[in-house]
């Protein structure tokens, strides 16, 4: 769809994917009606943040706008907030809001993210938006009982920093180690050690049956009495307006490798699925990074004649902070074949590891390592290289 076809824009998620396809189609000339649909109150505003500063109180929430007012306003936006779509009609080119509002559309983004998975019979606290955060950081005082429910990323750092702020801590995991079903052992094994060292009580291999009146059931048989229960057992793609549209749906926004989903219809950030020729796979990511530059792409690809349009084969990153140390990992490695320890030392906590996945490598992850020493990396992945050469990159780099 050419910039002359798409004069008017509705792009339905006002986080990091939506701010920065607005900001593209801006930046890039485009001089047309842009709608910007968003379901919070608050203009947007970064999340990563919500479960590290912003939990442990270094921030407050004015720090986390993405963009100031007066840049929000140069965009000159039809921004409807404290708003959701409840469906789309691909074939009338439509948006339907919750406010009963019917809008209209040459071209279409859906960026409307994602939603913490439930963890059926119990009612505890989630971390995906401001208010989230906030109202759990309002508990979080010393010596409060925190059970954790799930030890990825979201519920490592959660514990973490209530540990800080002097709360007692369980952590519940059913996998063998924190992140190393997705990580493998030995980072596993690390994020372990390091949660275990400042006093979280990790109970592993385990999972919830059951809670009542404030003691969680483990599927071991022992208990976890907690004042307050965070869960952190994944996400939901945020889909369920779309069905009925005609649109491909199948565990997020399924998209060519354009990120587009349909004619005049588009997906970014973490509800797009879409096939990235760099690894040969259909991928969907949930990650800050891959968040704006997949807005920034579809923005350049909605403008661009269909001869023109790029495909969208990015080397994902993503990072987190646990205790001060720094995990953060370029390439895909999610489903991969082998993970290598490629350098460590125990004394420090620090490691680099290597994934394969075929006969190439895909991935590498740092613990406790300086970001130039992982930058080198990343165009080795993105040059798909053979995994017999790792030794050699792994000496030079």
């Amino acid at each position: 769809m050419s910039q002359r076809a798409a004069q008017r824009v509705v792009v339905v998620g006002a986080s990091a994917a939506g701010l920065a396809t607005v900001e593209a189609l801006r930046a890039a000339g485009h001089t047309g009606q842009i709608t910007l649909v968003g379901e919070e109150a608050h203009t947007p505003y970064d999340r990563p943040p919500l479960s590290k500063h912003l939990l442990s109180g270094d921030w407050e929430p004015d720090r986390l706008a993405l963009r100031p007012d007066d840049a929000l306003n140069a965009l000159d936006l039809d921004l409807r907030l404290a708003t959701t779509a409840v469906a789309a009609d691909i074939t009338a080119h439509t948006v339907t809001l919750s406010d009963g509002a019917v809008l209209d559309y040459d071209a279409l983004v859906i960026a409307t993210g994602v939603r913490p998975r439930p963890l059926p019979g119990v009612d505890g606290h989630v971390i995906r938006t401001l208010d989230d955060a906030l109202q759990l950081r309002s508990r979080l005082r010393p010596g409060t009982r925190v059970a954790v429910v799930g030890a990825g990323f979201l519920g490592a750092e959660t514990a973490a920093v209530a540990r800080s702020l002097g709360c007692r801590v369980t952590l519940v995991e059913p996998a063998p180690a924190p992140l190393s079903q997705a990580l493998g052992d030995a980072v596993g094994n690390l994020v372990a050690d390091l949660h275990r060292a400042h006093g979280v009580d990790l109970r592993t291999g385990v999972g919830v049956v059951s809670t009542s009146d404030g003691s969680l059931a483990l599927s071991d048989g022992s208990s976890v009495e907690a004042d307050l229960v965070v869960v952190a057992i994944g996400s939901l793609p945020n889909t369920e307006w779309l069905t009925g549209s005609g649109l491909t749906l199948a565990d997020g926004v399924v998209c060519d490798h354009f990120c587009q989903a349909a004619p005049g219809v588009w997906a970014a950030g973490d509800v797009a699925r879409w096939h990235n020729p760099l690894f040969d796979t259909t991928m969907r990511i949930e990650h800050r990074t891959n968040a704006a530059e997949q807005g920034t792409h579809v923005a350049r690809n909605l403008l661009a004649r269909p001869e023109d349009r790029r495909r969208f084969a990015p080397v994902p990153y993503f990072w987190s902070d646990q205790y001060g140390i720094r995990l953060q990992a370029y390439g895909y490695l999610r489903d991969h074949d082998e993970a290598v320890l490629l350098d460590a030392d125990a004394d420090i906590r620090r490691l680099l590891m290597g994934y394969r996945r075929g006969e190439r490598l895909v991935g590498v992850l740092g613990v406790g390592l300086p970001p130039r020493q992982l930058r080198g990396w990343r165009a080795a992945i993105a040059g798909a290289m053979d995994w017999a050469e790792i030794g050699a990159v792994s000496d030079a780099v």
